[in-house]
């Protein structure tokens, strides 16, 4: 009897042997093409380019922040780290800092820009939030409507001047002129021509009167006083601090921390900010 040979197929095995071996062959290569290409969710893809741009925006909206919400203020006072955040370089602060220790003052956006030369579009985002006190518009609105002297007048020191060289003015009576001395007299001495704005009772026109024939020629040695050590009662030995708002400040501080800039004084309860160029003259952080 022949033995049958184990190897040996019909036409209907050979069939069913291809057919898983095309099978195995289709699935490999299924199997490589789908390593090699993962699969990425086009939702997930529109998920994180969404969140990128929310992102985005409030990575903007912080930088801007700090100018699109200023609150007014005088530039006469701009510390170097605020002058940092509002974009002037050091050379523009040295600038400003020098005029400054002159004993003089920035009475308007266009002088602020002459004296620190910053940009026309730095200028134009800053100015809209300058504060400058009341006097200037006194100052402006006298110049205007006084004529100017035919003769030159010789000016005196404003600080060396009697209650009768006062006198001499018109408008100054016996009253009046004492009433100078002694505010000039509490102050240890006029720092700026605008202080003679204070003094009560002498009206803007009568100033500038004065002021044709008296100035601050010298300034006084200042004693100033630090903010942010001082009590309630060195506060009010200030003439333009009274008692009950030299308590106000220290009440602030102690509530908010030490002052940063003069410019928060203005957010005292009763803090009269037309006055703010004056009182920061006897003052120091």
């Amino acid at each position: 009897m022949r033995k049958q040979s184990h190897f040996r197929f019909n036409k209907q095995e050979r069939s069913g042997i291809f057919f898983l071996l095309l099978v195995v062959i289709v699935l490999q290569v299924a199997f490589f093409w789908l390593k090699a290409n993962p699969s990425r969710p086009k939702s997930s893809l529109a998920l994180n380019f969404e969140e990128q741009k929310i992102m985005d925006s409030l990575i903007v909206e912080k930088q801007q922040s700090l100018i699109t919400k200023m609150y007014p203020f005088n530039p006469n006072y701009i510390s170097d780290y605020k002058g940092y955040i509002l974009g002037l370089s050091a050379v523009e602060l040295d600038r400003l800092s020098a005029f400054r220790q002159k004993g003089k003052f920035v009475n308007s956006s266009e002088e602020f820009q002459a004296i620190t030369q910053v940009s026309d579009s730095l200028l134009g985002v800053l100015s809209p939030h300058f504060q400058f006190p009341n006097w200037k518009k006194h100052n402006q609105t006298q110049k205007k409507a006084l004529p100017k002297p035919k003769n030159r007048v010789q000016v005196r020191g404003l600080n060396t001047a009697t209650a009768d060289d006062l006198m001499v003015v018109y408008g100054i009576g016996e009253k009046l002129s004492r009433r100078i001395i002694k505010f000039r007299d509490r102050l240890g001495g006029f720092s700026v021509n605008e202080q003679l704005y204070d003094v009560y009772g002498l009206k803007p026109e009568v100033v500038e009167e004065v002021l044709r024939y008296f100035q601050v020629l010298e300034v006084p040695t200042i004693k100033k006083i630090n903010l942010n050590t001082a009590t309630a009662k060195e506060l009010s030995q200030l003439i333009y601090i009274r008692s009950g708002l030299a308590g106000q400040i220290v009440a602030y501080r102690e509530k908010n921390g030490l002052f940063k800039t003069f410019q928060e004084l203005t957010h005292v309860d009763g803090f009269p900010t037309e006055k703010l160029d004056r009182i920061a003259l006897y003052l120091f952080l």
